[in-house]
């Protein structure tokens, strides 16, 4: 069962490349979720995996690709 519901593919390509772009230029993990905090989105721990949400209304935007899982 996904969380995600009713999500636009281009949105969720573009903030797929956002996270991706932002997570080579952080040295740590903890830098890079500040840095994405900083556009607006988090990632969380769910039963289902991290997933990307908006902040401050925590939508889940979509699923953290496995491999930019911290």
């Amino acid at each position: 069962m996904s969380v995600i519901v009713k999500t636009d593919p281009t949105v969720v390509a573009q903030v797929v490349d956002l996270i991706t772009r932002e997570r080579t230029k952080a040295l740590s993990v903890r830098e890079w979720q500040h840095r994405i905090a900083g556009y607006g989105y988090c990632v969380r721990d769910t039963q289902y995996g991290q997933i990307v949400e908006t902040l401050p209304h925590h939508v889940p935007v979509c699923t953290l690709p496995v491999d930019l899982a911290a």
